[in-house]
């Protein structure tokens, strides 16, 4: 099943890839689950976002779905973190009890390492800190296949290892998950604006930074290539990351993947609104408009954004 066969083939998919105008339809509500919590944990400068128990989120997730979402990003936070083994009891307890629950939802699992591991990278780290590529492939196709075995409907890589997406792409068609659409985050920028997801995600690195795997912010050309590439690998759907600071990209990696290309209105580009609103230097709710008719008005398929619960209230 090719790429364009599996949007074809899904309804929610299509949703999400129709070329039309962006809507409140087409956004993607991110969550955060972390085992082992007593209570759900609010997020300051991510205004209405929270970190979720397994009990709370499901209570998150019917307003949110009452609200006209549909699609949604779950990251998961492992209580102990670990090099080598992970928790995947609790991945896929929360998977299948969201599914169970919610069965019409569409539910993306971000596949990477950084919140799982005791130096919060994205990947492995040999003896000399040195990112191992091909081993945390390996993993990452592992957790890829674990999770659409517990029931998600949808991959979403974000760890910016060369070949994860043709690597997942294998490991899921060879399991019998041909149907599984993988959303890659295929231009992601080492940038300054993913403070407050970090301390959400429990994903911040212990040492160095992530220079050698994600793309540097003044190379275009390498950026472009990087959805290409992972269009030929077999992603279904692309993603940049961060929203606002891509806005160039969008229309040239249109053009050259032919496939729907999305946004992700990250947690420093949310945040900043909502303290210049605290401090009254703008109407918060003007503010979320006015960014969205400028992803709008650059041609994305569909936006993540931390708003996306009252985008169908802002946003027609």
């Amino acid at each position: 099943m090719t790429n364009l066969n599996r949007i074809k083939n899904n309804s929610y998919l299509r949703e999400l890839a129709d070329s039309g105008s962006l809507s409140f339809k087409k956004m993607i509500q991110p969550l955060f689950v972390v085992e082992g919590l007593a209570n759900r944990e609010e997020l300051p400068s991510l205004l209405g976002t929270f970190r979720d128990t397994e009990k709370t989120i499901l209570k998150q997730m019917e307003e949110d779905m009452k609200h006209g979402i549909n699609h949604f990003l779950l990251f998961t936070v492992p209580k102990q973190k670990s090099d080598t083994e992970f928790p995947t009891d609790f991945f896929s307890r929360c998977i299948q009890t969201i599914k169970s629950e919610f069965p019409s939802c569409f539910l993306w699992l971000d596949t990477c390492l950084c919140s799982l591991t005791t130096h919060g990278h994205c990947g492995h780290v040999d003896a000399d800190g040195v990112i191992d590529n091909d081993k945390s492939v390996k993993t990452l196709s592992m957790l890829a296949l674990q999770y659409a075995e517990a029931g998600a409907d949808g991959i979403a890589p974000s760890d910016m290892m060369d070949g994860r997406v043709f690597s997942h792409r294998q490991i899921l068609d060879s399991n019998g998950f041909r149907h599984i659409p993988i959303m890659s985050y295929s231009t992601k920028f080492k940038s300054n604006l993913y403070g407050p997801f970090r301390g959400a995600a429990d994903s911040s690195p212990k040492f160095g930074d992530r220079s050698t795997y994600q793309l540097d912010i003044r190379d275009r050309e390498t950026a472009i290539r990087s959805s290409v590439r992972d269009a030929q690998e077999g992603a279904d759907l692309l993603m940049l990351k961060p929203g606002i600071t891509s806005l160039d990209l969008i229309h040239e990696i249109k053009i050259q993947t032919k496939l729907p290309v999305g946004a992700y209105q990250v947690s420093g580009e949310y945040a900043s609104i909502n303290l210049l609103s605290a401090n009254g230097f703008l109407k918060r709710e003007d503010g979320l408009i006015e960014t969205w008719q400028v992803f709008r008005r650059a041609g994305v398929s569909f936006l993540i954004t931390y708003a996306a619960r009252e985008a169908q209230r802002l946003f027609i």
